[in-house]
């Protein structure tokens, strides 16, 4: 068997193939070891020669058990778990970077050096909590250590009193950002496995509560690596104000309804004529309303929900054109932008079909009941994700070039879009986004429930009408003026599950 290749099967919770050669004893063992970065421990192994066409070969099947979490002195992560976390709103990240200065810089890299620990101290405490057979699920169980050692190392930095001092903490939580790209599909995956050990309310609450922590912990270290950038930018002068910049850091200061739905609606109308076909005929995005609506955000939140909105309608409208074979032009997408006194609310309307029965009690759940087997292989083929819309495009941009359906927006307001992209290019190309990617058509049952936890993060709201077979109307409501704080479990919040 000396030239032969030895086929090894590996039988974990979820499955995994892997071919060595055939003096394996150090390679399997070494394999073994591999296969969790927790170390698990091989508690049967069954070897079978089998001989085929292409020769001798061994059929191995092991069953691994992932030890838990190692043990740690709980003194230090009291102390931070007995803090509160301190909110922000959008108004204040604006008005605080629109004045940047080396004292105001500094200020921020405190106020990010004693958040970023506290926010990860109450959500460690959180999954501390869940019971033994969850926080041990392989998945969950590498989110932990990852928060663990970002903890370790975030409450040991000292007061920053120098600008150099800036820049050794801006390089230490941009490579924790960097780690953290994995956390999304661990934990999405570590859920599925587990929705049969805990209550999916309860499940489900905590996912609410570790992501929405998580979009807090992005939102105020990215902000400060922007405001770095911005102030060591040859074009930055201490002490001058730019009230009419269009972003302040990550801040995006009048951001447009009207620009955004058209420059997602091209983006998405792209990605799916990528992912069906350039022949396959897309439904038109019908613009109305108060098309002069602008807000403060966070250009990649928005994006991110406004894109998935649409993604789920456009795709929605082409599946139903294929199961009822008509061959027409399919019936537009009707999005509405209304303006009040407080708020923005965005309609989006397909004819889509509306949402089945049996799915709709599940759209807003991590934990997809029957459909849980296919997810977790989907999520497989997402290492990293940052939930954003650029992600999407980077997939696409790394396939081989597919002619890209044309636009589905009117001229005049895809000019208008092709406004917005253009600065805001050149501010968030070192975005985090560019360092992953996911197929757009890769259903990972994640869309929805991270879309509301997004809007809900700036005090906003999202929520779903189904009428089954018809369409769909969905709703989203942002803050107009920017002055709500981050919507934040301020403790440690499982004590009760």
């Amino acid at each position: 068997m000396s030239n032969s290749q030895t086929a090894l099967r590996v039988s974990t919770q979820l499955s995994r193939s892997f071919t060595i050669p055939s003096s394996f004893s150090y390679g399997l063992v070494t394999m073994l070891r591999s296969c969790s970065q927790n170390g698990p421990r091989t508690v049967g192994l069954t070897l079978t020669p089998r001989t085929g066409p292409g020769g001798t070969k061994l059929r191995c099947r092991a069953r691994f058990v992932h030890s838990p979490p190692p043990w740690r002195p709980a003194y230090s992560l009291d102390q931070w778990v007995a803090k509160e976390a301190r909110p922000i709103s959008l108004r204040q990240l604006m008005v605080f970077g629109r004045t940047l200065t080396e004292a105001r810089l500094i200020s921020s890299a405190n106020y990010v050096r004693t958040e970023l620990p506290t926010r990860l101290a109450h959500r460690i405490r959180d999954m501390q909590t869940l019971p033994y057979v969850v926080v041990t699920n392989p998945h969950i169980s590498q989110v932990y250590e990852l928060y663990y050692k970002a903890f370790e190392t975030l409450r040991k930095v000292p007061e920053i009193k120098t600008l150099d001092d800036n820049g050794r903490f801006c390089e230490k939580i941009s490579h924790t950002l960097h780690e953290h790209l994995t956390v999304i599909p661990k934990l999405a995956m570590g859920v599925l496995e587990c929705r049969n050990l805990m209550r999916p309310e309860d499940m489900d609450r905590f996912m609410n509560t570790i992501l929405r922590s998580r979009i807090s912990r992005r939102v105020i270290a990215e902000q400060h690596l922007a405001l770095s950038e911005t102030f060591h930018s040859p074009f930055h002068f201490p002490e001058s104000q730019s009230p009419e910049a269009e972003f302040v850091g990550e801040v995006l200061v009048k951001c447009s309804a009207k620009e955004i739905v058209s420059r997602c609606g091209d983006e998405i109308a792209s990605l799916v004529s990528a992912a069906y076909g350039p022949s396959t005929l897309l439904p038109a995005i019908h613009l109305s309303g108060h098309l002069h609506a602008t807000f403060p955000y966070i250009l990649s939140h928005i994006e991110y929900i406004i894109g998935e909105l649409l993604r789920n309608s456009i795709q929605a409208v082409v599946e139903k054109q294929k199961i009822t074979g008509h061959k027409g032009q399919p019936a537009p997408i009707e999005v509405t932008v209304c303006e009040a006194a407080q708020h923005v609310i965005i309609r989006v309307s397909d004819q889509g079909g509306g949402i089945h029965r049996d799915i709709l009690p599940h759209i807003w759940s991590f934990s997809k009941g029957s459909r849980s087997g296919e997810l977790l292989e989907n999520l497989e083929k997402v290492p990293k994700m940052a939930a954003t819309l650029q992600e999407l495009k980077n997939h696409n941009l790394k396939a081989p070039s597919t002619p890209h359906a044309s636009s589905t927006l009117d001229p005049a307001t895809h000019a208008a879009a092709s406004k917005l992209s253009e600065p805001s290019k050149a501010v968030h190309d070192s975005s985090l986004a560019s360092l992953s990617s996911r197929p757009p058509n890769l259903r990972l049952g994640m869309g929805l429930p991270l879309s509301r936890v997004y809007a809900e993060y700036w005090a906003g709201s999202l929520e779903l009408h189904s009428l089954e077979g018809y369409g769909v109307d969905a709703f989203l409501q942002i803050s107009k003026l920017g002055n709500k704080n981050e919507q934040l479990t301020m403790r440690a919040s499982m004590d009760a599950v």
